[in-house]
């Protein structure tokens, strides 16, 4: 399938543009990819998760690292949704989230460390697995009472165009970028956890004269700042592909 999209876009732009031929011809497969990892914890991350990899018993496997990461995403949403009648699912959740960490995370590092890498595979299961957890962890938080339903829908919204934006970059640019801003999956469900333990100690704030939920405050900043992210990126993605491939006259 890959080779028949790569055959597609060479015969287009040698209409166009016969200087773009051989190097698209030249250029790497999809599944060869820059893999742009810049998040605040991602160099503690990494040693982490290289120890934990070369202690795995040998009958665990990657798929089932990618298993327990999304049943352990399900089980946050799930938490969520229980939380406004038993608070103590916060702290379920937080335990959730640690799981999904560790599976979603550490797959992809084991199978590096053992090299039974399968980039297509990964690449596309992984990031399934992580529309459908995002939908199931988005539910679970329309559902809590902790967060406004429209809120939760925004932020699965904005978190589903920012992953079709990476995704694009990543065929297009050959680069898959796995944080934004310093932004990454693990920032993301730190930033969950503490917000969990929070509402113990203060469900509502006080924002300009208002009482908000601390959730939909949080909510409605993570927001903003995936806006700004995906703007700023297809922009900055648009000009560097334009200037790339520029039409002879």
């Amino acid at each position: 399938m890959a080779a028949q999209s790569n055959q597609a876009m060479t015969e287009f732009c040698e209409q166009v543009n016969p200087n773009l031929l051989l190097e698209i011809r030249n250029k790497p497969p999809v599944s060869v990819m820059l893999r742009i990892q810049e998040s605040w914890t991602a160099s503690l991350e990494k040693r982490v998760l290289l120890r934990l990899a070369r202690r795995v018993p040998r009958w665990i496997n990657p798929d089932h690292l990618t298993v327990l990461g999304f049943g352990s995403q399900l089980a946050a949403g799930a938490s969520y949704a229980f939380a406004l009648r038993h608070r103590l699912a916060l702290i379920v959740a937080i335990v959730c989230l640690t799981f999904n960490w560790l599976g979603d995370s550490l797959d992809g590092t084991l199978a590096r460390v053992r090299q039974h890498q399968r980039p297509r595979y990964g690449f596309y299961v992984d990031h399934m697995v992580d529309t459908f957890g995002a939908l199931a962890l988005m539910s679970g938080l329309a559902e809590s009472g902790y967060m406004n339903p429209w809120i939760a829908i925004a932020l699965l919204v904005a978190f589903l165009t920012l992953s079709i934006q990476s995704y694009l970059a990543t065929h297009a640019l050959g680069e898959f970028r796995l944080s934004f801003w310093g932004f990454g999956p693990t920032e993301l469900r730190l930033l969950l956890a503490i917000g969990n333990l929070a509402l113990f100690w203060k469900p509502a704030v006080h924002l300009l004269g208002f009482q908000c939920r601390l959730f939909d405050v949080g909510g409605v900043t993570g927001l903003t700042g995936m806006t700004l992210m995906i703007l700023f990126f297809s922009v900055q993605n648009t000009l560097r592909l334009y200037r790339e491939e520029k039409i002879l006259e």
